[in-house]
């Protein structure tokens, strides 16, 4: 499920898998904070605490990207997803570019071809008129580029001071072909798990702008819609387990995720990770683990041991899979936790994220 507390949107549902298997203690919290819409574990006691308990379903208990049901022959998947970005243009992408490839995204993540979306904006009272056209024009051409179309939306308008210029949601529903099956509780011990690019470049990008650092090259985004990817992949047969966009919360929380769900553990090579050694640089200096920090154009595969090579060479004969690896396995040892190999030879736990690296990322 795509559900952020921070604003309705992404990993937080995600996060969620965590419920039926794992209760998280409760917390004491007598306020939301920023810490809640992470993505990691105040997101989960967020979701266990307050919103599972009113709407639990046989549709919601998966607690996948989206949820996925049948009317009459047709399989779909259905997803919505919040964006509070700050600042609202970045290099790489905008507000608008990234609203539209996150839903697209998550209908993916089901296994989906993303069809239609819809968008909410509310917007605050001052936001210049020059920024929402370009936003607007920004979101047609990601949809565009995505392949899907905008059939219905909503506009509010908030007191000047009562938003932060712009916030969008967006709902999406896609179709599901006969024979996939993508559910986090789907690893299994023995499966390979592959990502398909560089880490933390989508965070550093916006953490850059807001703290002023200047690279020798420019960071830029990696917001991209995955759905192209993500088809390549189905097709070429093979029984892919899980697929996951490690959003915000990055990819050790994501994975923290799917090991709960599916009450595996997992076991990842630090060496075979893939980051871009400007990204790795920027993460040293802003003191940030890049494994926590948020992605948006790249996605985690779990595959079958036998399946692997096949996956991984078509994810790497597509543009937006070029730097794919394998960066671990899923394993019966410690169920519900992630281990890494590091560079230096030792074994260390990765923990999903417990406080908030990056607020206001996606």
């Amino acid at each position: 499920m795509s559900t952020t507390p921070e604003a309705a949107g992404r990993d937080a549902g995600a996060a969620g898998a965590l419920m039926g298997s794992c209760p998280l203690p409760r917390s004491n919290y007598k306020e939301i904070v920023l810490a809640h819409g992470s993505g990691g574990k105040l997101s989960q006691r967020l979701m266990q605490e307050v919103v599972l308990p009113k709407f639990r379903n046989e549709l919601l208990e998966p607690l996948h990207d989206g949820a996925l049901f049948s009317v009459g022959d047709a399989r779909l998947a259905f997803s919505t997803d919040s964006y509070v970005v700050s600042p609202i243009f970045f290099p790489g992408g905008d507000i608008g570019k990234l609203a539209i490839h996150g839903t697209v995204n998550d209908l993916s993540m089901c296994g989906a071809k993303p069809l239609h979306l819809s968008v909410g904006f509310i917007l605050e009272e001052g936001l210049a008129m020059d920024d929402f056209r370009r936003i607007v024009a920004s979101m047609r051409e990601a949809a565009d580029e995505a392949g899907v179309t905008l059939v219905t939306g909503d506009t509010k308008v908030v007191d000047r001071g009562k938003a932060d210029k712009i916030f969008i949601n967006t709902s999406g529903i896609g179709a599901v072909a006969r024979g996939v099956n993508i559910d986090p509780r789907r690893a299994r011990p023995g499966d390979k798990i592959l990502l398909s690019g560089a880490i933390a470049t989508h965070g550093i990008a916006i953490m850059s702008v807001r703290e002023g650092l200047e690279f020798e090259t420019e960071i830029a985004s990696d917001t991209a819609p995955l759905n192209g990817l993500v088809q390549a992949m189905l097709a070429t047969g093979r029984d892919i387990h899980v697929l996951r966009d490690p959003t915000r919360g990055g990819v050790t929380s994501a994975l923290g995720e799917i090991t709960q769900a599916a009450g595996t553990g997992m076991i990842l090579e630090e060496a075979r990770i893939p980051i871009d050694e400007a990204v790795k640089g920027a993460c040293e200096i802003l003191g940030l683990d890049p494994l926590y920090v948020a992605n948006e154009g790249k996605l985690l595969a779990i595959v079958p041991a036998e399946a692997a090579d096949a996956v991984l060479a078509t994810m790497r004969a597509h543009p937006l899979g070029r730097e794919a690896a394998l960066i671990g396995e899923v394993t019966a040892d410690h169920p519900g936790f992630v281990l890494m190999k590091t560079r230096v030879g030792g074994t260390r736990v990765v923990d999903m994220l417990s406080g908030e690296q990056l607020p206001r990322i996606c």
